[in-house]
């Protein structure tokens, strides 16, 4: 766990992809989370499904939370999204995002992967959840999860 930590910085750019969380944020009610994962055998999408209910994605308010989850070892990742995003955009949303990061997961490129994610997770959560000018509070933190397989 320690060894990812450490490695973190040269595998995603913690301060551009948190920095597009907290703007993509500003759009909407729905909460974005990545958590990055050590190397593991076993199911990815599991793992993801643990690590979910872990950082407390479901808790927020309308349900609108989504979780990129990425074990880069693998070059692999699983974008969970909770049952109020997924009520008004079904599996269309998903295909369509992991259709777009796969490219840059498969050359390494996890920070652009991401980003292109959360852009992309961004605008549909700002179209079905826009923020409620009295009362848009930030529900889950938008640091990055590291080094816990879930």
């Amino acid at each position: 766990m320690l060894d990812l930590v450490k490695r973190l910085p040269r595998i995603l750019d913690v301060e551009r992809v948190q920095a597009a969380i907290g703007v993509a944020e500003t759009r909407t009610s729905g909460e974005l989370r990545v958590s990055v994962s050590p190397f593991f055998w076993g199911d990815v999408r599991r793992a993801a499904e643990r690590a979910f209910d872990r950082l407390g994605m479901s808790r927020t308010r309308e349900h609108n939370g989504v979780l990129f989850f990425i074990v880069p070892s693998r070059r692999a990742f699983v974008v969970l999204g909770d049952s109020g995003i997924h009520e008004r955009v079904g599996d269309e949303l998903w295909k369509r995002v992991v259709s777009a990061m796969t490219p840059c997961f498969q050359r390494g490129d996890f920070t652009a992967g991401v980003l292109l994610g959360i852009e992309l997770v961004g605008e549909t959560l700002a179209r079905h959840f826009p923020p409620s000018p009295l009362d848009n509070p930030n529900e889950l933190p938008d640091a990055i999860d590291v080094g816990r397989r879930s």
